[in-house]
């Protein structure tokens, strides 16, 4: 589809969704996940190859322990399924993400599903699970600064090509379009480094509620944008 390749999704409004529906916040996070599976599939019935996601950022530690917990659970559950989805839909699946401040079981599903799943040529999907963009920019500069210190590279070398190589994303490409779901207007601190160039779309439909018309309109508000850098 054009020079579409790359969609990210900030998936905000869960909880709003199910405040909206007098229903418990819980209920909003398991419709989110629940929506996550549809439009990974459709993102790829649109020609698209790459969808990064933002499942659960550095900052929503701040949330309440039974929230954190109850999302902890559900993510457990979708890296479980995710191995069979994977399977069914030639799909590769990756977490990015500072992996050290998960769980010791969430990181061995985390292994176990990127392993079976290297292989696969359809949709590559990536999970941003503890994931902040600037704590990926840092990750990044300490791997870099310790191959310097290493003798491994100069520190004359480094350019951006380079230092892309150290970020989570180090062999994916940078994303064309973001969308944001939920109607705020912020990055709120995603693929900061990633998306310099993305375009950005903002839709007031909450995560659970957005479906195939909505990612329509996202890509055709993709399409109709005169895309211009620098100088052009």
């Amino acid at each position: 589809m054009n020079d579409l390749q790359h969609i990210a999704i900030i998936m905000d409004g869960n909880r709003r969704w199910a405040k909206e529906k007098l229903l418990p916040q819980m209920v909003g996070h398991q419709k989110g996940a629940d929506n996550l599976r549809e439009i990974s599939q459709l993102v790829w019935e649109n020609g698209i190859k790459y969808l990064t996601v933002y499942a659960f950022s550095t900052e929503n530690w701040k949330r309440s322990p039974k929230e954190v917990n109850y999302i902890m659970d559900l993510a457990r559950k979708f890296l479980k399924t995710s191995i069979k989805d994977a399977a069914a839909n030639n799909m590769r699946v990756r977490v990015i993400g500072n992996k050290i401040g998960l769980a010791q079981d969430i990181r061995e599903q985390i292994t176990e599903l990127e392993k079976a799943t290297v292989d696969f040529t359809g949709l590559n999907l990536q999970i941003a699970l503890n994931y902040g963009g600037r704590d990926e920019i840092i990750r990044a500069a300490q791997k870099l600064m310790q191959q310097c210190k290493d003798g491994i590279i100069e520190a004359a070398a480094l350019n951006e090509e380079l230092f892309e190589h150290y970020l989570d994303t180090s062999d994916i490409p940078a994303p064309e379009l973001l969308i944001r779901t939920g109607g705020e207007s912020r990055v709120s601190n995603y693929l900061l480094w990633q998306i310099a160039y993305s375009e950005i779309y903002i839709t007031n439909v909450f995560w659970p509620d957005f479906k195939e018309a909505d990612l329509r309109e996202a890509i055709n508000f993709y399409l109709a944008r005169n895309r211009r850098f620098g100088g052009e």
